[in-house]
């Protein structure tokens, strides 16, 4: 049977909630196939290189296949054999080192608790003698030992063997998802969050970890790239966390949507500079003047 013809003039039917829900959401998807299939091999020629940490996930969102996912020490290996030409490291492995650049509006970073960065301890701060460290990220180490030195303490670091959880020592320092795999299991240590640590003393940012850039390499194009995919990666944070498979949905929206966000901006900035301050101050090393880039 023919429809009766709508007489001119005429409003049009109301389309039900419901089915304008489901249009949207399927241009919302088709949108999001668009961005993903528009980044894929975006990055040849250039060689990018990645943590496999569950924070790490919203600034490489699209590039997955492009990127070699790795330690952060071999990322750091990698990219002083000239073998990357980026790569997501430790803010110090650049502020060590006078041959990369940062790009600009970039970062892992928090303001107050990390969840992800901390010092598991037994007994207090002022009776620690020997902290074992996880050897992931030179960063930790060198902000523990800032925090601890501001207040006077200078213990002897070392080397974390393993990560048994029932024989760590009583001084650990565990970042990434060692720590949220330990923070959410049963043991008998407080907890110290460096994060929150720093906003207490600073009351500024701690960025973790950037996007190096070897320097002297012409990458306007990468540079590009890497901030597409950030963009996708937090355009589209809530299908990154109700789709990864790490942890519980809960937690993930707790952890990447509090207490980690990814801008790099003059707040940042000014905690990487307050950072390098205190390196200097306490003589951890010969500490570079960060170079930005956009």
């Amino acid at each position: 049977m023919n429809e009766t013809p709508r007489k001119t003039g005429e409003p049009e039917p109301e389309v039900p909630a419901e089915v304008l829900g489901r249009r949207l959401e399927k241009e919302q998807r088709s949108a999001m196939f668009q961005r993903e299939d528009d980044l894929n091999q975006s990055l040849k020629p250039f060689r990018v290189g990645s943590v496999s940490f569950l924070n790490a996930v919203p600034l490489t969102r699209g590039l997955e296949d492009q990127i070699l996912f790795t330690t952060p020490a071999k990322l750091a290996e990698l990219l002083q054999k000239n073998e990357l030409d980026a790569g997501l490291v430790s803010i110090t492995e650049v502020l060590f080192s006078d041959r990369y650049d940062i790009l600009d509006t970039i970062a892992v970073a928090s303001l107050g608790e990390v969840k992800s960065v901390f010092l598991a301890h037994k007994k207090p701060l002022s009776e620690a003698r020997e902290i074992y460290c996880d050897p992931a990220s030179l960063t930790s180490v060198n902000l523990l030992k800032v925090l601890m030195a501001e207040q006077g303490l200078k213990p002897e670091f070392k080397q974390l063997s393993g990560y048994d959880f029932a024989t760590l020592p009583d001084f650990t320092l565990l970042i990434g998802d060692n720590a949220l795999n330990f923070v959410r299991a049963s043991h008998n240590h407080q907890i110290y969050d460096l994060g929150a640590a720093w906003y207490e003393m600073t009351r500024l940012p701690f960025v973790y970890a950037v996007w190096a850039l070897r320097r002297g390499v012409e990458n306007k194009p990468l540079r590009q790239h890497l901030r597409e995919a950030k963009d996708f990666g937090l355009d589209t944070i809530d299908h990154i966390i109700n789709t990864h498979p790490a942890y519980d949905l809960e937690f993930r929206k707790d952890y990447l949507g509090w207490h980690i966000h990814y801008h790099l901006g003059s707040d940042e900035k000014r905690g990487v500079t307050r950072f390098v301050e205190l390196l200097r101050k306490h003589g951890l090393g010969t500490v570079h003047d960060p170079v930005y880039v956009s």
